[in-house]
């Protein structure tokens, strides 16, 4: 599902962005985070997250993405007869019980039948049990197919004891991963494990601030959808109707997507927190906007002249140039109302990105 003129050029997507824009470590407390409200031909409002009450009301609804971020991260040795080097896998996608998609580096060192031993120690005896896998098959998108010794707890289990979280690279080149960023990169609300990057409009809320939202009539709907490592690749061809996504799997339930309907059969509003539910309502609804129950893979890629079916408003950081995130939000929007915000947005110091401050936009039509 993909609309887009075929004459849309990536570089109509790209602005200067100083790298010290990009946040290292979220706002603490999380609802201290800035927000820009953004709605096409009304002025900017710098506010922050904690004032997002004054600007929902009673019966309107936030969609927010429950997966859970395991440490996908995984450094290990391929073993070639005698040969042995070292390489690191960022997993992208569960395929079954045991076998996993991944971007790995070196890659190209990568055949089929290769082994790997992921979390080697000097004594193995130490880890839960042996984190072992042969590659399967590989891409053409620079995939390799993993299939792990071990299946399902047993295999989350070991991932989890020897897996790093998975920060974006823009981060990891600037920092390591450390145990703050275990709590720091999971929403309060995470409860489905499955994501190898986190839904990062949901990290700015707190319990509190959901609490005063639900008190005052505004409630929340929970969908899932898993955030694969294709989420951190670059664009690579000028022409973006040219570009591919990868798929990621995603839920709605029919009981949550009766209610959704239901809210907007009421005269409320559908805001989606985050680029990911808002993909995976996308994917879910029939052109009249009705939502349907949903469960499937879905590699949606929203550009402007996108006809929106089931969003209201979207609750979204701020993404980087030439971004399918960008792509998505000048298509909700407005490509020249996100120029805009973007440049008052460098201008008076917000942070970008997964840990960087947050945007309410209204869709423009």
């Amino acid at each position: 599902m993909c609309l887009t003129s075929r004459s849309m050029q990536l570089a109509d997507f790209d602005f200067d962005l100083p790298e010290d824009r990009i946040a290292l470590r979220p706002a603490n407390p999380r609802d201290a985070a800035r927000l820009l409200l953004i709605q096409a031909g009304r002025p900017l409002e710098d506010l922050h997250v904690r004032d997002l009450p004054s600007l929902l009301g009673a019966g309107d609804v936030l969609v927010v993405n429950d997966t859970r971020v395991i440490p996908a991260r995984l450094k290990g040795v391929r073993v070639r007869g005698e040969s042995r080097i070292a390489v690191e896998a960022t997993l992208h996608q569960a395929k079954s019980g045991h076998v996993w998609t991944a971007f790995m580096r070196p890659g190209k060192k990568l055949a089929v039948g290769d082994r790997i031993l992921f979390g080697e120690t000097d004594d193995r005896a130490c880890l839960l049990s042996s984190l072992d896998a042969t590659v399967q098959s590989k891409g053409e998108g620079g995939e390799v197919t993993l299939a792990f010794d071990l299946a399902g707890p047993d295999l989350m289990a070991a991932i989890a004891e020897r897996g790093m979280m998975p920060l974006p690279p823009y981060i990891a080149a600037k920092r390591g991963e450390d145990e703050q960023d275990r709590a720091d990169y999971q929403t309060v609300y995470a409860a489905e494990d499955g994501s190898v990057a986190a839904p990062t409009a949901g990290l700015h809320f707190t319990p509190e601030l959901m609490g005063r939202l639900e008190a005052m009539g505004v409630t929340f709907e929970r969908v899932t959808l898993h955030v694969g490592a294709g989420t951190f690749l670059p664009v690579k061809v000028d022409n973006i109707s040219e570009h591919k996504m990868h798929a990621e799997w995603g839920e709605v339930d029919a009981a949550t997507a009766d209610r959704l309907n239901a809210v907007r059969a009421a005269g409320g509003r559908i805001v989606c927190v985050g680029t990911t539910s808002l993909r995976l309502l996308e994917s879910a609804a029939d052109p009249d906007g009705t939502i349907r129950p949903f469960a499937a893979e879905t590699a949606i890629f929203i550009t402007p002249g996108y006809r929106f079916r089931a969003a209201d408003g979207l609750m979204t950081n701020f993404h980087l140039p030439k971004s399918t995130l960008f792509m998505l939000v000048s298509a909700f929007a407005g490509q020249e109302t996100m120029r805009a915000a973007y440049d008052h947005a460098i201008a008076t110091g917000y942070r970008f990105y997964s840990y960087g401050d947050s945007s309410l936009l209204w869709r423009a039509v």
